[in-house]
Formats: structure tokens, sequence, C-alpha cells
């Protein structure tokens, strides 16, 4: 029910009080004196007020300026889109636009967010629609002449310059512009306005909206802020925040590394980590480090190598130290000190074949193999001189050299030498791959070798009969005075 100030208010404004008919707009915008907020009938009283002003005007009252700037604003401050389909609505229409092209700084700069906002706003498109028929059917004679607009298109680009206008200046509708110009822009075009923000003025809340749309680097950099990582390595600073920072930071991270990021699975890893957070859980941080190691991490795949370098008395492999010395070569090749280091525990280095004791014969046999159709050498022959460059290239024993299956020697990061199916008691070696020259000889084997059968070269004593023969023939054949020795 009314009160009884309101029906006061009300009977002076329908007897023409110009005052009382701004105070029942106000009461209708703000909901005082118990009145429902109506913002038609507040656009009603107020253009009742203006039009009485207006003819005060023009019939040379003083005042008429002051208090035209006073419903302006009032004016202004009415949702206009709520007012869509009342009849106080195309005197509201008409005075935004009117507002909007004046100079009054805060009242135009409503008036022109007002009018982004309604004609713009991807979230008003049904309002939109029914305007854009309005309009066609009322026409644009009543704005402003100077707009040069002719239809519904042409209002929205004016809209579009008001918006920028709003993004580049400062007040109080500044942010919400921002907001809006960045929903219109393409999301490629977005994403980059709001990552360039956080980089040229570390702006958190254009942070924080780019990890919101979706720009991985930015859900990665907000994760680890949260976190208090130390960027540099990505390893979490000594009293770092709490338990709720790290739960958003963990947010924040698994939407990165969903998206594929390895430095997220590895903060990731770190924060399951840390004793201060409740969702502690090892198995799950080496989950994480595990699949940042898969990604590429450099720090991820030291860290794996060694978890199974030390667990390696529990692994089941072939070879064992086979995984982890994979991915401390791959830790290595990416610069990481401490692989070096932990890699020559498990892997031999033979990289300078020259003082090996199979150099003379490699010499001969390398020679042999470019000339093999004019020594017309049969296949086992030939097999048996890829097997002595190999075994030269990698320091094999004779019994590896002549027991080693060379087709399945080369992993990517070594050789895997395991005789054991033949002599048990000799243990597997895994020797380094260091040169170019260590790989196209393994190339070059593994073709001869393609297709032979397992029988093919027959049993131990077969093998040593065979090399005792082809070594003969490569000394007698290739003399120091035949052979311009050249390195192998």
């Amino acid at each position: 029910m009314a009160s009884r100030e309101f029906l006061k208010i009300l009977r002076s404004a329908r007897l023409g009080d110009v005052s009382a008919q701004q105070q029942l707009a106000s009461a209708y915008l703000n909901g005082s004196f118990n009145t429902p907020i109506q913002p038609a009938n507040a656009l009603i009283w107020l253009e009742k007020s203006y039009l009485f002003i207006t003819n005060q005007k023009l019939n040379g009252h003083s005042s008429g300026d002051t208090q035209i700037s006073q419903i302006q604003q009032q004016i202004s401050e009415v949702p206009l889109f709520a007012t869509f389909n009342s009849p106080a609505f195309t005197f509201g229409w008409e005075s935004f636009w009117s507002i909007a092209e004046e100079n009054a700084s805060h009242v135009s700069a409503a008036a022109k967010w007002q009018l982004a906002d309604l004609l713009l706003n991807p979230l008003k498109k049904e309002l939109q629609n029914q305007l854009e028929i309005w309009i066609s059917k009322k026409g644009l004679t009543t704005l402003p002449s100077h707009l040069k607009a002719t239809d519904f298109t042409s209002l929205k680009n004016i809209a579009k310059r008001y918006l920028s206008e709003l993004v580049e200046t400062d007040s109080a509708f500044t942010p919400q512009a921002k907001e809006l110009f960045i929903k219109l822009q393409p999301k490629n075009e977005a994403l980059s306005s709001l990552w360039n923000a956080w980089i040229a003025d570390q702006n958190e809340d254009a942070l924080i909206q780019a990890a919101e749309f979706g720009l991985t680097i930015a859900k990665l950099t907000l994760g680890l802020k949260l976190a208090q990582f130390n960027e540099a390595s990505l390893a979490i600073k000594e009293g770092a925040k709490s338990n709720a920072s790290l739960k958003k930071a963990a947010h924040w991270l698994e939407l990165a590394a969903k998206d594929g990021d390895c430095d997220a699975w590895f903060a990731l890893g770190e924060i399951y980590r840390r004793p201060q957070f409740s969702g502690y859980n090892a198995s799950e941080s080496d989950r994480c480090f595990d699949s940042a190691a898969d990604l590429g991490h450099a720090q991820a795949q030291f860290r794996k190598g060694a978890n199974l370098w030390r667990k390696r008395e529990k692994i089941e492999e072939k070879v064992r130290g086979l995984q982890a010395s994979y991915w401390l070569w791959q830790a290595h090749q990416q610069g990481v000190p401490e692989a070096e280091e932990l890699l020559s525990k498990i892997l031999e280095n033979v990289s300078d074949p020259k003082k090996n004791d199979w150099y003379q014969l490699a010499l001969f046999a390398e020679k042999a193999l470019n000339h093999h159709a004019e020594y017309k050498l049969d296949h086992e022959w030939i097999l048996m001189c890829h097997r002595l460059i190999i075994a030269n290239q990698f320091n094999l024993s004779k019994a590896e050299l002549l027991l080693c299956e060379v087709g399945q020697l080369q992993h990517e990061h070594c050789v895997v030498v395991d005789i054991r199916w033949e002599l048990p008691k000799i243990l597997p070696r895994l020797i380094q791959i260091d040169s170019i020259q260590q790989r196209r000889f393994l190339l070059a084997a593994g073709k001869a070798f393609a297709g032979t059968e397992l029988d093919q070269e027959g049993n131990l004593r077969q093998r040593r009969y065979r090399f005792d023969r082809v070594t003969s023939w490569l000394n007698s054949t290739f003399s120091k005075t035949q052979l311009e020795v050249e390195p192998a």
C-alpha cells in the first residue's frame, strides 16, 4: 500500500509540479516510499517534467537549462531496455541519443553505455531483433540529425563508436565497456588483448579473464601465481600460500594441463607433494610428473629417470636400467646437468672407436663392404663384416660380436647388447650412442640383417669358424701396403 507521503507527491505531480514529478520518477527508479520499481513509469513522469520545462524555456524562463540538465541526469539512470514496448520508450529512446551526443561527461557516458549495451550485447539479441523491427516501422526522423543514421545497422556502428570511446576514457562505465568490447572481438583478438594487458600492466583482472576465456598460458600463469611458484624453476617457494590458495592454483593448473601444457603438469606434481595441500597424494604427483615428462618437460624427465633408476630392482624390464636411461638421456639432451652424471652410471661410453681392439679389422671390413661385388662376398660374410664394424664402434667382446642380435641393438639413445640367450651368465650392457657415425653404421647393419633368418648364421661354433675365415681373409687382402688407412 502506498505511503501517505507518496500519495502527496503523486497528487502534486498530477497537478503539474515539476519537482514532484521528478521525485515521483526517482521513487519509481529507486523504490523509495515502498514504491515498486517501475522504470517505464519513471520515464513517463520524466517526459511530463521535460515537456513542461521545455515549454517554459520557450516562453523565456531562464532556469530551464539547469532543470533540463537535472532531468537528463535522471533519464540516463533509467534502464532503457526495461522500458521497451512501454508508452514512454519513444521519449526515452530519443532522449538517450540526444544525451549521448552532449558534452556533459558523466551523463553522456551513462547514455552511451546504455545504448552500446542495448544495441551490441550478445545477451540482448532477442530484444535487438524486436528493436530493429520497431525502428523499421517508426523511422529515425526524431533522432539528432548529425548522427547520420539511416537504419539499424548504422545505429549499431554509432554504438560501437560509443563503446570504443568508453573503453579509451576513464569513467564509471569503463570496466563494463571493456568487458563488452572483449566479448565482441573475435576470440583470438580478445585473448591477445587481455594477455597483452597482463604483460604490459600486470593487470590481474585481465589475467583472470584471459584464463576464463580459455587461454592456456593465462591458466598456467594464474595457477603459478596463486601457488607462489618460483617461475624460473617451477618450484614452490618456502612458506607458500595456504591450502585454499593451492586448491585454486590446482584448479587452474588442471585446466592448463588438460590443454597439454607440460609446465602445468609439472606444477601439479609439485602441489600434490606439498604437506600443506589437503589433496596430498604421492601417486597422483608421480602421475603428473610422468605426464609432464611425456610432453617433454626436462626436469620431469630427469625426475622420472631418477625414480625409475631408484626402483630398478622392483621394476620388471628386459634389461635393467633401460627405461631410466631413456628418460635421463632425454633430460640430458635438454641440458639438465644432473642427468649427465646419473646417466654415466647407467650407460657405458665408448666414444673413440680408434682406441678399440677391433679398429684395424673394422677398417678392412668397411673396405670389403664398399667393394663387395668386386670380391664376390656371400651374404654370411657381409653380415660378419657388419658385426666387426659394430663391434669396433661399441667396443664389444668377441662373444658379444658373434652373438648379439644386430638388427635389435639400437634403441633411440643407446645400444642394448644382450647375449643371455646363448650365454646366460654374461650380463647385458647399455652403451650410449654418441655420434652420427655410430648411428650410420647401425642403420647400414640393420638393413643388411633385415629379413635374415635367426639360424642363417648358424650356432656359436659355426660363427667362430666363419669369424676366423673372414678376419684371416681381411688381414691378407687389405694389408697396410694395400690400404690407405682412413678413420672409420
